[in-house]
């Protein structure tokens, strides 16, 4: 016996859990299912909707206004400037502790790596690190958090010309956690405020910290820690840090594993569990049953077993070639689960360009779309007509160059779920 509803959607990156939000919230029976955890917690919790044009151009102060020229085949402009931020302002709506959405201007964040990146929608913790901001900062890192070079760091930012000056420093974080501490570890100590031993004394991990960062300040009035502020209690960890030490606090995005990443993801499936959908991670999609020209059920492998999930409308948001999304063999590239077709030279050769920075068309791969995000085959026909898809499955667009890959998840994502819901409950 299958396991029946409205509406299922394959996946649980950011573009199948707002397909999955918008769906329910536009009335859908909804079931997610995905395969592995969410890969939010492996993100810097940056939102990025247009940083780069296709052509290089940027970064962009007004990603909206660039919409209208991207190419064709680009996923925005199947969905639209309005559609995009519809999209967005559900994201706004659901995301907790964000900013940006008061403008239309990218923001300009600076990365644990060191550069400047446009984003359009960034977590309140980084709010007082931006660059556009001419303060003064000290970044500070920690001797037991390798990821997190601040005197590199603050080298790369002056280089990159900030309007301000920055300092990088490197102290020993209070207590006694190793250099393979989980970034958990920092937070959970900062959110409960427990105690470390300094020089022999306890004293409580807040306290002991910004005693310790008091020493290296020198007027600045912004300080920047690694994104290891505290989880449940991060607002707070922050607003003591800065009470402490006379000065704004900031996290700097980093890395996986990333808190950020894991604050969003914990508020996008509290957002999907009020709306009423619901999901399941840890199973495959492996294949799937067609009537017709629809889908009438997907297989998802549970214990060595194959169950039938059957629904009205799918939506397909399995991620791209990173995510396994899109696979490649030596002469072909395709969608694994539908067999979807997936557009791409037929020489080998032409997939990739011989300079590392150059124009990659495997960087483009992914499924091509009609205005309702269905899938097309070779001919241009709708694959099914109950199969949508979103994310980064579709191509039509290089994500990385352009830092649009969470706006293209969130923003086809909201469409393809909408549209899903409404097709199932016209039914």
């Amino acid at each position: 016996m299958a396991i029946d509803s409205e509406v299922l959607v394959i996946g649980g990156g950011l573009a199948g859990i707002t397909s999955a939000l918008s769906a329910a919230r536009a009335g859908a029976d909804v079931r997610l299912v995905s395969y592995k955890q969410s890969t939010l917690r492996h993100a810097s919790g940056l939102v990025d909707l247009l940083g780069y044009a296709p052509d290089g151009e940027g970064p962009l102060v007004d990603p909206y206004a660039a919409i209208p020229d991207l190419p064709e085949s680009h996923p925005y402009r199947t969905v639209g400037v309005d559609g995009v931020r519809e999209a967005m302002a559900l994201f706004d709506d659901v995301a907790g502790d964000y900013r940006g959405g008061h403008t239309d201007a990218n923001a300009l964040v600076p990365t644990h790596g060191g550069t400047v990146k446009p984003t359009a929608r960034y977590p309140a913790s980084a709010a007082a690190g931006l660059a556009s901001d001419d303060r003064d900062v000290l970044l500070v890192g920690f001797e037991s958090l390798s990821d997190f070079d601040a005197p590199h760091v603050a080298a790369h930012l002056r280089a990159a010309g900030v309007p301000f000056d920055v300092r990088g420093v490197t102290v020993r974080f209070p207590g006694d956690l190793n250099a393979d501490a989980k970034v958990t570890r920092y937070a959970k100590l900062l959110d409960t405020d427990g105690s470390v031993t300094v020089r022999g004394r306890e004293r409580p991990a807040r306290d002991a910290l910004a005693e310790r960062v008091n020493t290296e300040l020198e007027g600045e009035a912004r300080v920047g820690f690694p994104a290891v502020l505290g989880d449940d209690a991060a607002r707070d960890v922050r607003e003591s840090l800065a009470d402490r030490l006379g000065a704004d606090v900031f996290e700097v995005p980093m890395g996986p594993p990333s808190l950020p990443g894991l604050r969003l993801e914990d508020a996008l499936f509290d957002a999907l569990d009020a709306a009423g959908a619901r999901f399941e991670t840890g199973n495959p999609v492996v294949g799937y049953d067609a009537d017709g020209d629809s889908v009438a059920s997907v297989s998802v492998e549970k214990n060595g077993a194959e169950i039938p999930y059957a629904a009205d409308e799918y939506v397909l948001a399995t991620g791209g070639l990173v995510g396994k999304g899109v696979e490649s063999e030596r002469d072909r590239v395709y969608e694994p689960i539908f067999d979807c077709h997936v557009s791409h030279p037929e020489d080998r050769y032409e997939w990739s360009d011989f300079d590392a920075f150059g124009d990659h068309a495997f960087a483009r791969f992914g499924v091509r779309t009609d205005g309702d995000l269905r899938p097309l085959d070779g001919d241009g026909a709708p694959e099914f007509e109950n199969l949508a898809a979103a994310g980064a499955v579709l191509g039509g667009h290089d994500f990385a160059a352009e830092k649009s890959g969470s706006g293209v998840s969130i923003a086809t994502g909201h469409a393809a779920g909408r549209n899903a819901a409404r097709r199932a409950r016209s039914r």
